[in-house]
């Protein structure tokens, strides 16, 4: 589980976001960001079970991602994020194809999957399947308990004309206009400092498989 004192350090850190601050307290992110290591490896030995692409040996640290942020290109310049993240695939947090994505942050964690802002070709192939098989895309995000647990697809990233080579009569059209096909779930702290914790994320990814299969069989 999540312990309370890593929300406590998130929740201290989103109020004190300086490199004073953080040196002073680097014994709390570092007991923080083990907590997470540790909830990590029990949520990839769970993913390994459905999910064959996922190895149960895959290093958590090759999915949680660094708290420091890189403010280069960032108007935001406060040094560190206020959350931990974690990305799971193949290949950890290093992915540009589908995976699933664990958020821990004080009254704002969430659980979520699919492509993000897929490069062109990788677009392009999903619109493609989507195109060709679009009952059975309807079939996993139209299903009713998933629905129930995930909505609909978040549509912030979506183009105001058809794309390129699709007409607007097109049955799955709102489908091809997005430019981002992902699912998110949010979660209290308490669903992540109970002691089944770990399988409730799990159980969340669990549901996000088909879509995530789907998302990966087109791009393949």
């Amino acid at each position: 589980m999540i312990k309370s004192d890593t929300f406590k350090f998130l929740t201290d850190l989103a109020a004190n976001n300086n490199r004073d601050w953080f040196q002073l307290n680097k014994s709390r992110h570092d007991d923080a960001r083990l907590n997470v290591l540790e909830f990590a490896g029990e949520v990839i030995s769970g993913l390994s079970k459905f999910d064959h692409t996922i190895p149960s040996t895959l290093d958590p640290k090759e999915c949680v991602m660094r708290i420091y942020r890189d403010v280069r290109f960032s108007k935001v310049k406060t040094p560190y994020k206020n959350n931990f993240g974690a990305g799971f695939s193949q290949n950890g947090k290093k992915f540009s194809g589908a995976g699933y994505y664990l958020h821990i942050q004080p009254e704002v964690s969430f659980i979520a999957g699919g492509c993000w802002m897929p490069e062109a070709d990788l677009l392009k192939a999903i619109r493609q399947e989507i195109d060709y098989n679009g009952s059975d895309f309807r079939l996993i995000i139209e299903d009713h308990s998933f629905m129930k647990y995930y909505g609909n697809l978040e549509s912030e990233y979506k183009l105001k004309t058809c794309p390129k080579g699709y007409e607007q009569d097109h049955p799955e059209i709102e489908f091809l206009k997005l430019k981002s096909f992902t699912f998110s779930h949010k979660l209290n702290n308490s669903e992540l400092t109970h002691s089944g914790s770990v399988d409730q994320v799990v159980n969340g990814f669990l549901k996000l498989n088909p879509f995530i299969a789907f998302l990966r069989n087109a791009i393949s």
